[in-house]
């Protein structure tokens, strides 16, 4: 018996989250599904991630192999213009339901569990969050909200309401378990964790020290560091850099950073000098996903400078997966995800606890503990059991078989 899947998420086709977060599980789903089901995935498309006219058949076609058929609606910020969009959305969805037999709504994250929640009481038909985390009270900590504004007090409402309705919860943690009772008064007949998955094919020693890479950027014998991701917001950025200078200074002449970021290179330049690092010892580009292996690679070791905000204990850094699964140690701040305790139990890199020269010099002599013990393939072989440990498809494959293989519901 066929099982048709609407997919919900809040994130452009192109974006990374929609490329690497979202269609590498719709594929395994798709594998699980039965014969001649089909996954409907709605992404809303903002300008900067716009696909041109030529590229739609050829992600038609892609998407065909794994029988997922793409639903694009325009983004809107927040004001009357999206309460219309969204309208339009959720009205156009539950005519596709109905059209289409549709049986299971899932959801990527609370912010598209939205429609998904609303389209499952229009509809009745099984209710799925995936990548189930705080958001409104994230964007309070980030001080992107006020916790008496309008914004914050309809998401929060809407993640209650999401974690009563829904039927099967897919996690990031273990922990938000007990956030959900606490904050929601919910609980769960079926909840799992899955935290951010990497394809373990796609990052691995074949990806260290890219030789035409390593001469191109002079990053022979030298010591690297590298970020794969942006400042502010969620992450941290005057700490950081202040964590750069020390490295820049321990090291000396060996030290070299590589950012991978959407940043302008001037922006990160200014950031540079406000710590009084030479500029000439930074690299900053912006690498398709296709390529950042080979980028990532280069490095000696990783930074995850993630806020330690409350609710960062339930968020699953993709990143972290992706270090781990190319061997490079990581300095990490306290308290995000599982991840912070992963790398103090396993001993694969630095548990940034406060922010001061101190703490930062504590961390960086960790790291170059690590690089002195280990050759680089020792601690390879020591960072990516990690990674098959916490981050391999596996435990994806578990759970989206038990969810809608054969024996699923």
């Amino acid at each position: 018996m066929k099982k048709h899947v609407l997919v919900t998420t809040f994130w452009s086709f192109k974006d990374a989250l929609v490329q690497t977060y979202t269609l590498p599980y719709l594929k395994i789903m798709h594998k699980h599904l039965p014969k001649d089901s089909k996954i409907y995935l709605l992404t809303i498309e903002q300008e900067r991630y716009q696909i041109l006219p030529a590229e739609i058949a050829q992600i038609e076609n892609d998407l065909k192999k794994y029988n997922i058929l793409s639903i694009r609606f325009p983004y809107f910020s927040y004001g009357f213009r999206s309460l219309l969009n969204w309208t339009r959305i959720v009205f156009s969805l539950f005519f596709l339901i109905l059209r289409h037999q549709i049986q299971y709504i899932h959801s990527f994250c609370t912010t598209s569990g939205m429609a998904g929640y609303l389209l499952s009481i229009l509809t009745g038909r099984t209710y799925l969050i995936d990548s189930y985390e705080p958001h409104a009270e994230a964007s309070v900590e980030n001080g992107d909200w006020q916790r008496s504004s309008f914004r914050f007090r309809l998401l929060f409402f809407l993640e209650k309401m999401e974690s009563h309705r829904v039927r099967y919860i897919i996690s990031a943690t273990e922990g938000m378990k007990k956030y959900a009772l606490e904050k929601y008064n919910a609980t769960f007949e079926h909840f799992y964790v899955k935290p951010a998955c990497v394809d373990l094919n796609l990052f691995s020693l074949k990806n260290r020290k890219n030789a035409i890479l390593l001469k191109e950027f002079g990053y022979e014998n030298k010591v690297v560091c590298v970020y794969a991701g942006k400042f502010g917001g969620i992450y941290l950025d005057k700490e950081i850099f202040e964590f750069f200078s020390v490295a820049d200074r321990y090291w000396g002449e060996k030290f070299r950073l590589l950012i991978l970021t959407s940043h302008q290179p001037q922006e990160i330049e200014a950031r540079c000098k406000a710590v009084g690092i030479d500029f000439g010892k930074v690299r900053v580009q912006f690498v398709n996903h296709a390529q950042i292996a080979d980028y990532m690679g280069l490095a000696d070791f990783a930074v995850t400078p993630v806020k330690p905000i409350p609710t960062k204990r339930y968020c699953t850094p993709i990143k972290d997966g992706e270090y781990w699964a190319l061997g490079l140690p990581i300095v990490i701040t306290r308290d995000i995800s599982d991840d912070s305790e992963i790398v103090k139990k396993h001993q694969i890199g630095a548990v940034m606890n406060e922010f001061t020269d101190k703490e930062y010099l504590k961390n960086i002599k960790e790291i170059d503990d690590l690089l002195q013990k280990y050759t680089l393939e020792e601690l390879y072989d020591k960072v990516r059991k990690v990674a098959e440990q916490y981050r391999s498809f596996d435990i994806a494959e578990k759970i989206y078989k038990e969810i809608y293989g054969e024996k699923g519901t």
